[in-house]
Order: structure tokens, then sequence, then C-alpha cells
């Protein structure tokens, strides 16, 4: 059996196990032809829910209807104008077809209810979950049939720019916590026959929303059957936002680098499918996953291929070096001052005496500090309102810095090299991206503290091989530094203009196409 297939089975086979077996039975059960016994057993199964709305309505003389409804969930006022009032004011009394509830169903779907989605259910559970997501439900006394006529109308935020991912030039569209909308700002940019998209419920409580999106013919099979095995095992009971899935989706969760790519901007995710990555777009977050990644994704903003190559190459390279800077700065300085002054030229090494002198704790003690204040700073300017979280982290960490050299705490060189690492650490493009390396910062600033330039060199040589070692869904993480691939690999420290790109990244690399490790 194919992985598609394994994808459609366990997602029924899943939706039927959140209901105990006597709930199962009743949810299967045909649909009564008395609408009384229709109202009562929905009522008995969503709790006689309040904000639950039935209305019965004579459709003829010898016909009623009975239409339910989740208020909140639906549009009102299209509710009332192009669904109850056609019903409830339509002149056509006199046609037969109304007398017989199957010829009343009819009339309702092909022409008095202007509506473009509707189906027609035969059990309770599918009224039911119908209901719940923001669906009108039509019973007809007499009829083992219902109408489902999706009419959600929930507040929905609008389309606006993303904060996470702010762009200076190209599109400024990010995603909003709806699924459809976000499929089709997706659609919009990419119209292709072979775009597809499967979906599937996750969750036993929250029944989220959950797509698939990929290119036929440019994904790789590999990694997209391994996608559903693993969204096979997410075993939940509510999913309230992407982050519940991606932990799922890693192949290492303790490791400091993610492993998914998320974003929450149409355009990065529009050219990640049309480099063979797969997307999974979960409903009521505007965050968008991505796999598989690889750890040049990380230093890779959108904006890199809206602005002209040569510029965008400089600013890579900057990346690049501040990167190192974020990592090895503060741990190289406590070696060199701890373990190995002589390395440092006499004038410099007076100067840091000079400062040190006084102080109270030794230079790692010092720095550790300082990045765990500098730490809580910026965790302080994320979580306070906006207007007050950038004077939070700017002001804050002058008037601490400053007053902990002034009152003999830490020396100034520790609180200049430490802001230098901190400040170096923002150039990277992704968030989470970057709060691996604050995570490796800590601990090669301890090995840095122990055993100097030689911990700093053994730490470096066990996070470099956990990177080689380290797959996505198959696909070796140091792509395609290691293994290597001098094509895809010129693009990552060069922004070519696209005259001379060639082909898509995964296209030309067998290893990647095939899903071998």
């Amino acid at each position: 059996m194919s992985g598609r297939n394994l994808f459609r089975l366990f997602n029924r086979h899943r939706y039927r196990q959140s209901y105990s077996k006597a709930e199962r039975e009743d949810l299967s059960a045909t649909i009564d032809v008395d609408i009384r016994i229709v109202e009562q057993k929905v009522r008995s199964t969503l709790g006689d829910a309040s904000d639950v709305i039935y209305r019965q309505i004579n459709f003829s003389k010898q016909q009623t209807l009975l239409i339910m409804y989740v208020d909140g969930l639906v549009d009102e006022k299209a509710l009332n104008e192009t669904f109850l009032k056609p019903l409830v004011f339509d002149d056509q009394s006199s046609s037969s077809n109304r007398k017989t509830s199957q010829g009343a169903l009819e009339i309702v779907t092909n022409q008095l209810v202007p509506i473009a989605n509707v189906k027609n259910v035969r059990t309770l559970g599918e009224i039911t979950d119908g209901l719940l997501r923001a669906n009108v439900a039509v019973v007809a006394h007499g009829a083992h049939v219902a109408l489902l006529a999706e009419l959600n109308g929930w507040p929905v935020r609008a389309i606006q720019e993303s904060y996470s991912e702010p762009s200076i030039q190209g599109p400024h569209e990010a995603f909003n916590e709806s699924l459809r909308n976000t499929t089709a700002l997706i659609r919009r940019r990419l119209r292709d026959t072979r775009l597809r998209i499967e979906s599937l419920v996750v969750g036993e409580f929250s029944k989220t929303d959950v797509s698939v999106m990929y290119l036929d013919g440019v994904v790789n099979e590999s990694v997209l059957a391994e996608l559903h095995l693993r969204l096979h095992k997410v075993c939940l009971d509510s999913v309230l936002d992407s982050h519940y899935i991606e932990e799922f989706l890693e192949d290492s969760p303790w490791s400091p680098f993610p492993q998914v790519q998320n974003t929450e901007r149409p355009d990065v995710v529009t050219a990640a499918l049309l480099d063979g990555k797969i997307a999974v777009v979960v409903d009521g977050t505007p965050t968008v996953l991505l796999v598989p990644m690889i750890f040049w994704d990380g230093f890779q903003a959108p904006d890199d291929y809206y602005q002209r190559a040569l510029y965008v190459t400089l600013i890579r390279w900057v990346r690049f070096v501040m990167h190192y800077f974020s990592m090895f700065l503060t741990p190289t300085y406590v070696a060199l001052i701890s373990f190995h002054p002589q390395m440092l030229p006499t004038n410099l090494l007076i100067t840091f005496a000079a400062s040190h002198n006084g102080v109270p704790f030794p230079v790692v003690v010092e720095a550790f500090m300082m990045e765990l204040i500098f730490e809580g700073l910026r965790e302080a300017g994320i979580r306070l309102p906006k207007v007050m979280g950038t004077a939070v982290s700017i002001v804050g960490g002058i008037v601490v810095g400053q007053a902990a050299v002034e009152a003999g705490i830490v020396s100034a060189p520790t609180v200049i090299v430490v802001a230098i690492s901190e400040i170096s650490s923002f150039t990277i493009p992704r968030y989470n991206f970057g709060f691996s390396f604050r995570i490796i910062r800590f601990f090669m600033l301890i090995c840095a503290g122990v055993l100097g330039l030689y911990g700093i060199a053994l730490s470096f040589v066990i996070v470099l091989a956990h990177q080689v070692n380290l797959r996505s869904f198959g696909v070796p993480y140091m792509t395609p530094l290691a293994p290597r691939n001098s094509k895809q690999l010129l693009d990552v420290f060069l922004r070519l203009p696209r005259r001379l790109r060639g082909k898509k990244p995964h296209q030309d690399d067998p290893r990647l196409k095939s899903g071998s490790t």
C-alpha cells in the first residue's frame, strides 16, 4: 500500500478512535426520519450546548425542515440573507416536490440556497462534525439524508505584514490563522496543476485541520512518504499551533538545531515548494512548516532574492562572520584571559589586567553572569508590550552594564565582548535557528572556562560531528557541504544572478532526489 493511501487510512482510523464504542455506534447511525429525534440526538451529543441553534421551518403544508448551526461560527448576515430568507419567503408552495422529503431537500440544494459548498450526509456523526466546522445543517422530516452548507463566519485577522520576518523589499503579505486563506495565498503565487493538497485531522479533542502541500513530480517521494508516517504518529489531545506537530517531525528532538523550517510568508513557502520541499499547514496558526530543512536555510533571508546579487553576497558573508563571533568571541576571550594570556599583545594584556583589578569573580563567572543578564533582557523585551519592550531591552542593557562596571562586579572588556556576541546573534535571519547558537555559546563558555582553547576546540569538534550526523527526513543536515555538491555549495556562499543558477537546488543532487543518506 502506498504512503498516500496509508495517509488516508490512518486519518479515518484516528477519527474513529477518538470516541468510545457506544458513541461511535450512535454517530455512525443513519439519520432518523423524525426531525425531533434527530434534534434530540444532536443535543445529547453536543451536551445541549447553548450556542447551538435549532430552528424548525414549515417549508410547505406537508413538509418541515430542521435548521441547525453553531452561533458565532457561521456568518449570520449570510445565513439570514442567502439561506433563511429564501426558505421562509419563497413562493413555490405549490410545487409538488415540496410534498416529499427528498424533493424538499433537492429544491433547497438546487434553487433556494445560493451557497457553493453544499453536500449530502447520511450519519449523525457527519452532522455534528459539520456543525463544529461552521456548517449549517438542514434535515427534512422523513428523509434519511441531511444537507450541510458551508457558511463559516468566525472572526479572522486581516492579512498583515509578518512581525517575525519583516521585509525590506519584496512582498509584505503574511499568513493569518485561517487555513484556507493560507492555501489561497500560496495558490495565488503557484498556479500550477501539479500543486497537491492533502488533508487530515489531528488532535483527539481539537480535531485540527492540517494540510500537506507539495508539487507533484518535483517533491522527493521518499521524504513525502516519511512525512506521512510521522504525521500518523502524532497522538495529541489538541493541536493549537504548528509547533505541536513540529516536535513529532524532527529526527532528533534533543538537538539544539531545528530540523523543520517555519515561516509566516507566502513567498517563502512558494519558493520552498519549487525547490522540492513540503509544506505543512495547520489551521489556527499563521506559521507554516517546511521539510526537509538543511543547515544553510537558517542563514538565508527571503529578501536575499529580491535584491542585487553582489549586495546579497556581501551580506551573507557578514552573517557568516557574525555567526562565528556570536559562538566563539566570548569563549575565546575567557580562554585567553584565564589560560593563555601569553598569546595576547602586551599592551592589550595590561589593559585587560587593569580592568579586572578589584573584580571579585573569575572571568568565566563574569561572562556567564553577563550572558544570563543579556538573555533575560532579551526575553523581557519580547514579553513586554511592543512600545515598552524595545526601551527595556536597549536602556536596560546600557544601564545594567554600566552600573555593573562602576560597582566593580564585572570588568568593562567583559561587558563589551558579551554585548558584541549578543548583537552578532541578531544577524541570523531565523529566530529559532539563532537560538540554537545561543545554547551552544553557553556550552562552549563552560568548556573554555575549564580547558581554555583546548576546550573550545573540543566543543567545536563535538558540535561539528553532531551537525554532520544530523538528518532531516533522511537528508544530511550539512548538505551541500557534507556530502559535498559543488553547484549547490556555490549558491550557499554566493548569491548568483538568476541567469547563472540553472536548475533548482534540490533537483540536481542524486542523493536528495533518491532520499538516500
